[in-house]
């Protein structure tokens, strides 16, 4: 029997109907045909077709373009501590089967993946870091933080405080404020401390929560990293767009003869140094800080025999997406033409608005005017622990690939 329905209802039209049937979690401002009955932004309210089939309930912004995030499709929920206990349990059961010994360095909350959509929890450790993207989770987050800290805690984790990096300017389009800072749990004392230290791959690595990129640390490419370990032994490797260093950590782990790491930012290759340091493999590892894009075409072709190019998205639009397909093939390009036949080229892109097909494409064009061809060793995506809707483009975003050059 459906509960009484308490809550505004947004009308939607045929094309947003048909994209809720197929269980999109975005309703968009311009499928609204009408409101009927109060809210408030941030508040939960019922989706119905022009027909009245309930389509599904979410938060609702008009402060976004993405009007309501779509949190259930069952008329029958109620959104009171156990609806978000359920949900929060589900997120770290799936973590605890498919992470399995890596579940104290892994992705716990994976926005619209998880139905918690705006919200990304990551596990460093002993630290939770959260970032808050809609209002709806804003509201709701003293629910969230504390049922999910009592979670973790009554599974024997040891979990010691949960950090906000609310610090991107997408809140306040959202209508809400920029700020870090440890949220205070009930019942616990803030940490006195930010940075904090994981092991992936058997590598160590220090993470500051509080000014390292995003969440700190970029957990999604895990086990792409180890991939690259087990082809790197004996090789002269160029490590591009470093960061931390952490596809360099595993090439040298995995048995390079020689490492060298680049990136742009002076300050990602002194931690990408001290990481070096921290697992004892500096020896055969050299860093750098240098534009990726300058260095490539002054590169001979026995430098290097295996090239790794981990850009930063080039793209966060479909508006640019021409735009970036030109840097991605630009460097990927030049690593081709760098390359010894038979080398090793692995590449990726990060961004959704670049699809598969268009990265595919691009690496093809690369390749025939590098005059080579490209022998595919692996095709990878995220983690699991960022797992793949598959009605949801979105949430894969991902493509790495790793090829020997011939």
């Amino acid at each position: 029997m459906k509960v009484e329905r308490i809550y505004a209802k947004v009308i939607i039209d045929k094309k947003g109907t048909q994209q809720q049937e197929q269980m999109h979690p975005w309703v968009y401002d311009n499928e609204i045909v009408q409101i009927q009955g109060e809210y408030e932004n941030g508040d939960i309210v019922d989706v119905l077709s022009q027909k009245g089939k309930y389509l599904g309930s979410g938060y609702i912004n008009d402060n976004s373009k993405i009007r309501v995030r779509i949190i259930s499709r069952n008329a029958n929920d109620t959104f009171d501590e156990a609806f978000y206990e359920r949900r929060l349990m589900y997120a770290w059961n799936y973590r605890k089967t498919v992470m399995g010994q890596d579940i104290k360095c892994c992705r716990i909350i994976f926005g619209e993946a998880d139905e918690f959509p705006g919200l990304t929890v990551d596990r460093f450790n002993d630290i939770l870091v959260a970032q808050v993207l809609s209002l709806g989770i804003e509201k709701r987050k003293d629910i969230i933080f504390n049922l999910l800290y009592k979670i973790l805690r009554e599974d024997g984790q040891n979990i010691v405080g949960i950090y906000e990096r609310n610090d991107v300017q997408i809140r306040v389009l959202e209508g809400m404020q920029e700020y870090k800072g440890y949220y205070k749990l009930e019942g616990a004392d803030i940490p006195n401390y930010t940075v904090t230290e994981i092991e992936e791959n058997g590598i160590k690595y220090k993470v500051d929560v509080e000014n390292g990129q995003k969440t700190g640390f970029f957990l999604d490419q895990k086990y792409n990293r180890l991939a690259i370990s087990k082809i790197a032994k004996d090789k002269k490797v160029l490590d591009c767009f470093t960061h931390t260093g952490s596809f360099a950590l595993n090439a040298a782990k995995g048995g390079a003869k020689h490492v060298r790491a680049v990136d742009i930012s002076q300050s990602a290759i002194e931690m990408a140094k001290e990481n070096a340091k921290l697992n004892n493999l500096e020896e055969n590892m050299s860093f750098e800080t240098v534009n990726v894009f300058d260095l490539l075409p002054n590169l001979k072709s026995q430098d290097y025999d295996f090239i790794i190019l981990d850009p930063p998205a080039f793209t966060k639009s479909r508006k640019t997406i021409e735009n970036a397909k030109s840097g991605y093939k630009q460097i990927n390009y030049r690593a081709m033409k760098a390359l010894p036949r038979g080398g090793y080229l692995a590449t990726c892109s990060c961004s959704h608005f670049m699809s598969e097909a268009n990265f595919i494409k691009m690496l093809n064009e690369a390749a025939k005017e590098a005059g080579v061809r490209l022998r595919q060793i692996e095709k990878r995506q995220q983690a699991p622990d960022h797992p793949i809707l598959l009605n949801v483009e979105e949430t894969d975003y991902l493509k790495f690939f790793i090829f020997q050059v011939i």
